[in-house]
């Protein structure tokens, strides 16, 4: 009975993901014939599934971009970038979509030190991260078992040297993937759906509008009260906005 069971479960899950390869490609077919209504629910199909690749945010956002849905396009090129950091495909559509939005917000500059953390943080994402330091302290395991068994004096400087530098690096790897969780964490970042959306000061319609923003732009999620969602800006500003008009990262 329990071999029975797993292989109904085997079965399930092949199935599944066949189904998902062929709503994949039934999707990019559409797409090659500028049908992009069709091609975005042949792809939803497969969100819907419980199933996300890089691709298939890339995709979806290639196919809002077309129909000009400028807010859901970054929104999935968005996606797709947290699952592949240094995609440049991803990053230069991404770029085009937002070079389509209506809101010009200024960038507070970052300093070097923390751009250059960023940037090494963001070489692989966090799982990512995690298995390059699971593997390093493989590596360095190996390393010390054969320290502690060569004869060669030779031998041992290299296998020691070696597996200390190899420790390092694993040490690094768990610094910078619980860095980027911490970051993902603590961080909510949501994009703007509806074409103009009016900020208030505070979380009611009564409340004092301080300023409006447009579809495609991105912002940070830093408090929610009933159906309204505090955000800031890249620039420093921030309001509440109803949660209906953005979606989350």
């Amino acid at each position: 009975m329990k071999r029975i069971v797993e292989a109904l479960i085997f079965l399930s899950i092949a199935l599944g993901f066949s189904q998902n390869q062929e709503a994949f490609q039934r999707g990019n077919s559409l797409y090659n014939q500028e049908k992009y209504q069709e091609a975005i629910d042949a792809y939803k199909s497969i969100l819907d599934a419980g199933q996300e690749s890089a691709s298939l945010y890339y995709n979806l956002g290639n196919a809002n971009y077309k129909l000009s849905n400028i807010g859901p396009s970054i929104f999935y090129y968005e996606k797709a970038l947290a699952l592949s950091p240094n995609d440049e495909d991803i990053k230069n559509n991404l770029a085009f979509a937002q070079k389509a939005t209506i809101d010009a917000i200024d960038v507070i500059p970052e300093g070097f030190i923390s751009r250059t953390f960023k940037k090494f943080t963001n070489m692989m994402d966090f799982d990512s991260w995690a298995w390059f330091s699971v593997i390093c302290i493989i590596v360095f395991v190996t390393l010390f078992i054969l320290y502690n068994t060569a004869h060669s004096s030779a031998k041992k400087r290299i296998f020691f040297v070696g597996s200390w530098a190899i420790l390092i690096f694993g040490l690094f790897g768990v610094f910078f993937a619980f860095s980027q969780y911490n970051y993902l964490k603590n961080n909510q970042f949501a994009i703007i759906f509806a074409q103009e959306t009016t900020i208030k000061s505070e979380p009611n319609l009564r409340s004092e509008e301080v300023f409006e923003l447009h579809e495609g732009t991105k912002v940070q999620v830093t408090e929610t009260v009933n159906d309204w969602k505090k955000i800031k800006l890249a620039d420093g500003k921030i309001g509440w906005i109803p949660k209906t008009d953005l979606r989350e990262l």
